[in-house]
This record gives C-alpha cells, structure tokens and sequence, in this order.
C-alpha cells in the first residue's frame, strides 16, 4: 500500500534481514517466554484441568476447583505466540482486554468492564500479580514474560480475592527461583522493527535461590503521523519489564518469597483518529478514518501546557511483593501476603484526532498501594478451612492539563461562527488562519484525587461429609473509607467573558473534597460432585460488590464555589452458576452457564450539563446469561486439538426507569466469542518440530452506552499462528510467528474523550505482524 494513496503506513520492509538474525542468535542462548521447566512446563499438565492453581487459596488441580476457571500455564501462553495480556483473552472464554495504551487497560469479564481512570472509583475486576491485588487502572498493567501461570477465575469473589472482584479476578503468578543453574536468553525481530531480548538466570541451592528475569520490546508505530512536529509514529512500543526473584527456605516448613519488579513505557501517541475532521485531502470520513494516516499534535505552542510537546507515553512501575508460608503443624499453615506497588505516568493525546489545536491533552496519573493479607489455613480430611484479614490502602491522583487556542476550541465546538466547525480544520486536512479571531493558547487544568481504605475479615470453609462430595461457604466483612478531591483552573473566554468550558466552574485550584465511610457483608455458597475421578459438577452462588463512589465536583451558591457531591451507591450482584468439568485421559472439558442480577450498575456517562466531562451514573437494574465453554483432545501424542467459547446475553434491563441507557448492551460486551486451533509437537531425528495455528471470532461489541452503531466493531475473525523446530537436546529453538495473518481492518475503541465533545475518534486495531524468535538454553 503506497503513502501517496493515504493507507495506513503499513510498509512492509523486505526481510532478508530476518535470516541474517536467526543465523546470528541460533549461535547465541536462548530465551523462553514462559517459565523453567518448573511445575507447569510437564506433559501432564497441558490440558488447562491438569494444571495446578491456588484460586481457593490452595493448591488443587483446577478440575477440583466449584467455580468457573481458566487456567494458562506459561508453556502454553509461549506455544500460543501470545505476548501481552490483550491476546491472552482472545483464548479464554469470558475475558476480554481491550489495552487503549499500557495507561489504559480495559478489562472485561462476563461482559462487564473495569477501565475507569478517575481516582474516585474503585475496579469491578481485581487484578494479582504474585497475590498483591494492583487493580487501580493507570497502574495494573503488567508485562506476562516469564510465567508461571496465569489464572481467570470468573464471578463474584470477594471471599478469595477481595473486594475488587466484583464480576472475577485475573491472578498473574511469576516463576519462582528453583535448586540448580538454568538460564534462558531469547532475542527476536519482525516486520515494523519489531525487535526482543528477553530471558531469564536462575541459581541457588535448596535452602537460598535467586532468579532474575526481563524483557525488552521495541516497535515502530503502525499509524503514520503526517505531522512534520512529531518524531514517532503513532502506537510505536518501548517497552521494558525487569524482575528479580528470591526464594529462602530455611526449613521444610518455611518458605519466604521476596520479588522486586520494574515496568516502564515510552510508547508512542495513542491514534485518536477523527470521525468528523479530515487528516488529508480525499480521506474517507468516518470509522474509515482510523485505517489511513492520521495529523496529530501538530502544536508545539501546547508543550509549555502540557509538559512535553511530543504525544505518547511515559509510565514507571515499581512493585515491591514480600511472601511468606510457615506450616507450623501438619494440617496448619501461615501465609502473609505484602505488597508495596508505585506508579508515576504521564500521557501525552490529541483527543479530537485532527491537526487544529482544539482539545489537547495531559492526563498525568500517580499512586501508591499498600496491602497486608494474613491468613491461616487448615487442611483435614473432613474440613479445609481459612480465615484471616487484610488491609488495602491506595492513594492516588489524575491531573488533566488541556490545552486549546481560544478561537479554535470554539469554532471547531460549534458556537463562534454561523456555519459550525467550517473554518476548523480544511478539506485537506490543514487548519485555516483564523485572523483577527487568533486568541490565546489556554491552559485548562482539571485534577482528581482519591484515597482509598479497606479493611475486612473473611472465612472460608469446606466440609467434605463423603469423599464425593464437598460444601463450601464463606463470608467477608468489609469496612471502607473513600475520599475524594476535585480541583479545576479554568480561564474565562476572552470573547464572553464566561468559563471557557461551557459548564465549567472554576476553583482557582483549590481543592474540593468529600468523604465517607461504607460496610459490606460478601457471602459464597459453593457445592461440588465428584461423578467419578475424572467429572466433576459444581454450582455456586456468590454476591458481588463495585464500591460507592464519592463523586465530586464544584458548583456554585451565589459567588462562592462549594462542593458538589453527587455520589453513587454501591452496585450489587448476584451469581448463580454451576457446571461440569472433565479431564479423563486425553480430553479436558469444561462447561459452565451463569445468571447474574445486578442492583444500581455504574456505567460512565458524559456530562450532559458539562461538555467534555465524563461522570459516574446508575444505570439502575441489568442482567446477565451466559454459557462458556472450553474443549482440550490429545489426538494424538504429538497432536492437541482445542477449542473454547462462550455466550453472553446481557443489557441493562429495558425499563423505562433506566432511562436512555434502557436496553443498552453492556460496553465491550461481545455476544459470542470463541477461538480454536491445535498443537503440533513432534520429535524427528534428535530434533523436534512444534506448531500452534489458531483462529479467534468475537461478534459486534458496542464502545460506550448507550448502544449506537457508529461506535461500534462488527465481527472481528484473526488467524494467528507460532511454528519452529528445536534442537541439540532441547537447547535451542527458532520459531516463526505471525498475528493477524489476514491483516483484517478492526476499531480497538471509538468515541473517547473526543467523543465527549461531540467530535467522536477511533482507534485502529493491529494489523499483520510476524517475524522471527531465536531461544537457547543453559
């Protein structure tokens, strides 16, 4: 596809290069994607029931486990070519990640979203990485190279994972250091110079083992900016995650787990690609847009209000996570969870995708959490039991500075000439002189601030009355403390005179604040038949929780500016589900159907009397039916065919009492969604040959409530592939990959920010990617 014809830059530059590198690194060692060969790696365990979890807190195989599960070990996840968590849902029944930018990670389960920004609102979705919940958005982005196991554990389950689960939970487990000397080195390269190091160095003895792992990504952005002020492509990726691993273990019954984790970003623009202003001259408007060359932040005038004049990302993690299990008598163990993670971001976007300096944007983000679990287990014959405690605080904040040209920010909003937007941006894409109507560059500036206190108490117990059957129930009792802050510097417009944002009020930057403090009681109810040894059924009913918000912002009482609370209750859900799982031989089978009720669902709404502004709203009643499936076969010794599924049929429910949201499909809420492919894995001649085709197929998803066709995505089929040869005992492997092999045109998002004024963007999906891996081990 040429340039001149204003495609997308997609270029694809010739490869020859390609055989050059893996001649280059097959003499170098290799590295894995997954862990060692640690637990997960054995055959026995490739069917996803095989594999052992900890979602109820301790180990069992998750055929055992009375709720619904997907489980992914890290071999899997490097057989599926999969390399970030947005591709690991295509392959998991029920979960969907929509990742915006690594600042901006949608997660989905069952149909409901977890996305929100604003530090006023709590997650739906509790996200773990090592047991740590890091659910807070701007924050949760985690990098998945170097493995374990990655866990999906779906419905309610404030009793396990606290009080972020409302809908599930996704627990990412690292690899731990092990006995002995292994080390991985992995290095990699693809088309829009894609390139990878990556590995991983474990040693150590019984009682004291480190391990140090990393990642390094690098790639051109696949959206060419035509702006000649901006020096990288849009979505390009940096992106780098180190780890480092010590496990001691004094004594059999003792063991401490300490691991450090480092994550940072320095990714290219997000491509907010505009509906309505054209980025060239012939572009086709609408959601076609997104598939063409965009003309982004091409004012450098903002640099002075926004921090950097160069859009994209620059985000830094540190995540500190301290473990440790003591069985101090046989049926009795100890386990105390702590973390420590720190977040410091700051995101560079042109929210209304054109080259006019309208509605220009900042979105700084900071935080910190904290959080302690202890929790005593004990294990019978008749009675598995836990019970403990836990203490989450968070403290974090997001500063929004907005920078606009007066005279632009009102014609292209509509209100300054007789003719709407016509002088905004030209048919060709450039920004016409507005002469005597050039006013300043403006600095708006919004900031909210939360701190966030959780305290409960929680017990959760089985009793197993006969060998097949076991009954479980278990409670949290929650305490919470919620504030918020909300601070704005809006200049008055030099024409009117009033705020320049229609709405808007300013409080000079003085901080309004509120604050509140809440209780729950979170139950489960849970039972599971054991048929024979190798079937399973379960049900389960579970209540779920999103926490209130306590929404502010300002209005005003005669000349003062005061607080404006308008809070938002608690949202409520009931689970039913139940199921069967299967794992005889060389079959792994898993079904479930679920219904859930929800009281008071929050969605996120623009302000209808505050343009630009989004506000937390009830939607009132929604249900939600589903049925999920998934379907592993050992064909073969060297074949494995699988597949997977699920159905979703969910809305807010159509009562007039729910207003224009009535009927409303949830947002990222695909009615049908479902990959399959098969494994080959095949040894010949001292080498062996390995291959792992798939296709993946989501049904139309709707970007925003409520519904409307134009921010929307139509089916959406991928075909992705991983294929190589290892060889010399194992120890080094060359594997080809290639994502989106079709190069099927597809919205990531739409509407957004831009939306909110009345400018709705949309935001390409990844094109075709391939290219080569080199691994070696020691």
């Amino acid at each position: 596809m040429q340039q001149g014809s204003h495609k997308m830059n997609r270029t694809r530059h010739p490869r020859a290069s390609l055989i050059a590198l893996a001649t280059l690194l097959a003499a170098a060692p290799q590295a894995a994607f997954a862990q060692d060969a640690e637990a997960t790696d054995s055959d026995e365990q490739r069917n996803a029931n095989d594999i052992i979890v900890t979602a109820q807190k301790i180990e069992q195989r998750a055929i055992d486990v009375p709720i619904t599960i997907s489980a992914v070990s890290g071999e899997r996840i490097r057989d599926l070519g999969v390399t970030d968590l947005d591709e690991l849902s295509y392959y998991t029944p029920g979960l969907l990640i929509q990742e915006q930018s690594a600042n901006n990670p949608g997660v989905v389960i069952r149909g409901i979203t977890s996305d929100s920004g604003s530090a006023q609102e709590g997650p739906r979705i509790t996200l773990y990485y090592n047991g740590v919940d890091i659910s807070r958005s701007r924050g949760s982005y985690q990098a998945i190279y170097d493995l374990e196991r990655v866990e999906v554990v779906k419905g309610p389950q404030a009793t396990l994972f606290g009080t972020a689960s409302a809908v599930g939970a996704i627990s990412l487990v690292s690899a731990k250091p092990r006995p002995g000397f292994s080390a991985e080195v992995r290095g990699g390269y693809g088309n829009f110079n894609q390139t990878l190091v990556g590995g991983f160095v474990n040693a150590g003895s019984d009682v004291l083992a480190v391990r140090l792992a990393g990642e390094w990504r690098t790639r051109d952005g696949y959206v060419e900016n035509l702006s000649p002020n901006q020096e990288k492509e849009l979505y390009a990726q940096d992106q780098l995650g180190l780890r480092a691993s010590l496990r001691w273990t004094p004594t059999d019954a003792l063991t401490v787990d300490l691991i450090g984790t480092y994550d940072q970003q320095r990714n290219g623009g997000t491509p907010f690609i505009s509906n309505t202003f054209p980025a060239f001259a012939g572009a086709p408007g609408g959601a076609a847009n997104a598939f063409r060359n965009a003309n982004l932040g091409g004012n450098p005038a903002g640099a002075a209000v926004l921090g950097d004049d160069q859009l994209g990302l620059n985000r830094e993690v540190y995540d500190l996570n301290l473990t440790l299990d003591y069985q101090f008598e046989d049926d009795w163990s100890f386990t105390t969870v702590n973390g420590y993670r720190e977040f410091d971001s700051r995101e560079v976007f042109d929210a209304d995708g054109s080259a006019a300096p309208f509605l220009e944007f900042t979105e700084i983000a900071q935080g910190w959490q904290f959080n302690h679990e202890g929790r005593f287990t004990y294990s019978g014959d008749k009675l598995r039991a836990s019970f403990g405690w836990n203490a989450f605080i968070e403290d974090g904040l997001q500063n929004v500075p907005f920078a606009t040209e007066e005279g632009v920010f009102l014609n292209c909003l509509g209100g300054l000439f007789a003719n709407p937007r016509r002088l905004c941006v030209a048919p060709n894409g450039s920004v016409p002189a507005l002469g005597a109507t050039n006013l300043p560059y403006n600095a708006i500036l919004f900031e909210n601030q939360g701190r966030n206190e959780a305290y409960s108490v929680f017990v959760d117990a089985t009793w197993i009355p006969v060998e097949a059957l076991e009954l479980t129930a278990g409670v949290r009792f929650l305490d919470e403390y919620r504030r918020s802050t909300f601070s704005s510097r809006i200049p008055n417009s030099v024409l009117t005179g009033a705020p320049l944002i229609p709405g808007g009020i300013n409080t000079g930057g003085t901080p309004l604040t509120g604050d509140d403090r809440f209780g729950a009681v979170l139950p489960r109810f849970n039972a599971l038949y054991r048929i024979t040894d190798d079937v399973n059924v379960y049900a389960t009913v579970s209540k779920g929780r999103r926490s209130p918000v306590v929404q502010i912002n300002a209005r005003r009482v005669g000349t003062a500016v005061v607080p404006n609370r308008t809070d938002v209750n608690e949202e409520i859900v009931w689970n039913y589900e139940g199921g069967i799982k299967l794992a005889a031989g060389p079959v792994s089978a898993a079904v479930g159907v679920y219904y859930q009720v929800y009281d008071n669902f929050q969605v996120s709404v623009p302000d209808p009397a505050r343009p630009g502004f989004f506000i937390t709203a009830s939607a009132g009643s929604a249900k939600n039916l589903g049925v999920e499936g998934e379907l592993a076969v050992d064909v073969a010794d060297w074949l494995n065919v699988f597949g997977n599924f699920n159905y979703i049929d969910a809305q807010i429910d159509n009562d007039p009492g729910n207003g224009n949201l009535a009927g409303s499909r949830f947002r990222l809420q695909p009615e049908w969604q479902a990959s399959g492919g098969f494994t080959v894995d095949y040894d010949f001649g001292g080498a062996r040959f390995f291959a792992t085709p798939t296709v993946t197929h989501r049904s139309t998803i709707f970007f925003q409530v409520p519904s409307t066709a134009l921010l929307s995505q139509g089916p959406v089929t991928l075909v992705n592939a991983r294929a190589g040869v290892s060889f010399a005992d194992e120890r080094y492997e060359i594997a080809a990959f290639i994502r989106n092999a079709t190069d099927e045109d597809f919205l990531l998002d739409a509407g957004n920010t831009g939306g909110a004024f009345g400018v709705p963007t949309f935001i390409p999906g990844e094109p075709r990617f391939y290219g080569v891996e080199v691994t070696a081990k020691f």
